[in-house]
């Protein structure tokens, strides 16, 4: 499959990044700090844990990974914004995070356009709804007829509220006529644990986390969200294919900072993932999750960070969407 940048979007605002930093030479001097908004196990904690040595031997310091999870992504994202604008507290950007909780969710405290220095989109990943395999249907045409002869009997679990696979499954909901109960988890991992163990029927995840339990046969995959069928679901259509295109968005995985981090300093992180993404082994560790590698520069990065706000921001005015 040809690997794209299929975020590229026309200019839509300018990064504004600070002036050079006297100290940036010294940059980094200790460990970086990697905020992960979510619980392990999901793809925000996936890719960051794939791209966390190889970053970190880039810049000749230790990326440490911790997760912080809550709030559908905002409780991490909070902190990364509030943190010192030096370089060495950084956080895991997502759509979730900066497009659709704050889309969504009018408390979020901070303005996913503004309060942060977006530093490099990493990856682009698939979104999927699978089911457990005690599901009665087995197909997108079978799933659609099963959730429209009951409706409100099923739930689906979700990374969190007002995160991405909370706002495309409404969004699915609103354009295919069902209804189906949303039950939000602290991150995708606790949400694939209890709906591959069978305790809530389905998931709206991203493609990463779920695939391992797809080859199982844990999950049944239904539906994926993709510009085109992928090579390692050949069977399952896209969202495109079934008449829903606006539900047919990929989420992206990349890294940002508090707003404020100088030139230099950003320059010198970006040059550390653009160094660690060269490898081909962490590439492929990336490319076999499903994800299409991205790496594009901080300024492309802040332009679709702002695009993707823009759509959400539509899609929740448009559906009237709330949080549960």
């Amino acid at each position: 499959m040809k690997r794209r940048n299929w975020l590229a979007v026309p200019a839509l605002a300018a990064v504004a990044l600070a002036a050079p930093n006297v100290f940036a030479q010294a940059f980094p001097n200790k460990p970086i700090r990697l905020v992960v908004p979510f619980a392990p196990g999901g793809t925000t904690d996936i890719i960051a844990r794939v791209i966390a040595e190889p970053m970190g031997k880039a810049l000749g310091q230790t990326v440490i990974v911790e997760n912080k999870p809550g709030g559908g992504g905002s409780i991490g994202a909070t902190e990364t914004a509030r943190a010192t604008p030096d370089g060495y507290s950084l956080g895991m950007a997502t759509v979730s995070t900066t497009a659709a909780n704050p889309a969504i969710n009018p408390k979020v405290p901070y303005n996913p356009t503004t309060d942060f220095t977006p530093i490099i989109n990493i990856a682009a990943t698939p979104n999927i709804i699978a089911v457990h395999p005690s599901f009665p249907a087995k197909d997108y045409k079978g799933f659609v007829d099963a959730l429209k002869k009951a409706p409100g009997r099923y739930s689906y679990s979700s990374s969190g509220s007002g995160g991405i696979g909370h706002l495309q499954m409404e969004l699915f909901k609103n354009l295919s006529g069902t209804f189906i109960t949303h039950i939000p988890y602290r991150g995708a991992g606790p949400a694939l644990n209890d709906t591959v163990a069978g305790q809530v029927p389905m998931i709206f995840d991203n493609l990463p986390s779920a695939l391992p339990f797809i080859r199982d046969n844990r999950l049944v995959p239904i539906v994926v969200a993709a510009p085109q069928r992928l090579r390692e679901l050949p069977n399952v259509p896209t969202f495109r294919e079934v008449g829903l295109e606006p539900v047919n968005r990929m989420a992206y995985y990349g890294i940002y900072g508090p707003k404020g981090i100088p030139a230099d300093v950003v320059q010198k992180i970006h040059e550390g993932v653009m160094k660690a993404l060269q490898d081909p082994a962490v590439r492929k560790r990336i490319e076999d999750t499903g994800s299409f590698i991205i790496a594009n520069t901080p300024q492309q990065f802040a332009q679709q960070i702002q695009a993707e706000f823009d759509v959400y921001k539509k899609v929740v005015d448009t559906a009237k969407l709330k949080l549960d």
